[in-house]
C-alpha cells in the first residue's frame, strides 16, 4: 500500500487498522468504512471534509467510483429491457432474462457492499477492479 508524504504509516504494527489522523475526527478505518455507507452520497461527504487521511479518501473515491459504475449498469439493464420488450415474445423472454441479471447484480452488489465495508473497517485498501486502480491515479 502506497503512503502520501502527508501520511504517517498506513497500518499501525501488527498490521492492524489504519494510524493516520483524520479530518473527521474519527478513525480512519471507521471513516473508511463510513464512506460505503450510503453511497454515492457518502463518498462525496468524505471525499470533500477528509483532507488529511489517504486511506479515507480513497474509499470514499472508490464508493464514488463504483456507484457510478452500478449506475450505468442499471440504466444500460433498463434500456435494453425497455427497447427488447417491445418485441412480442422476445419481449417476455429478454425481461424474464434482465431480471435475473438485476436480481443476482442487486445481489452481488450488496455483498460487495458489505465486503469493502468490512475491508475499510479492517484499515485495507482492496482494490475493485478496474475501479480502484483508476481512484488510485486520480487521487495521485
Amino acid at each position: 500500500m502506497n503512503q502520501g508524504p502527508d501520511q504517517s504509516p498506513a497500518h499501525s504494527p501488527g498490521g492492524g487498522p489504519p494510524a493516520t489522523a483524520t479530518s473527521t475526527g474519527l478513525d480512519a478505518n471507521i471513516s473508511g468504512a463510513l464512506a460505503y455507507l450510503l453511497g454515492v452520497f457518502t463518498g462525496i461527504l468524505f471525499l470533500l471534509i477528509e483532507k488529511k487521511s489517504s486511506f479515507v479518501r480513497f474509499h470514499a473515491a472508490q464508493s464514488i467510483g463504483i456507484f457510478v459504475v452500478f449506475m450505468v449498469f442499471w440504466v444500460v439493464i433498463s434500456v435494453l429491457s425497455v427497447v427488447l420488450g417491445m418485441i412480442p415474445f422476445i419481449g417476455a423472454v429478454a425481461g424474464f432474462f434482465f431480471f435475473l441479471i438485476s436480481l443476482v447484480a442487486g445481489f452481488g452488489g450488496f455483498i460487495l457492499w458489505l465486503f469493502l465495508m468490512y475491508q475499510a473497517f479492517q484499515g485495507k485498501e482492496w482494490e475493485f477492479p478496474l475501479v480502484g486502480p483508476q481512484v488510485r491515479k486520480m487521487l495521485r
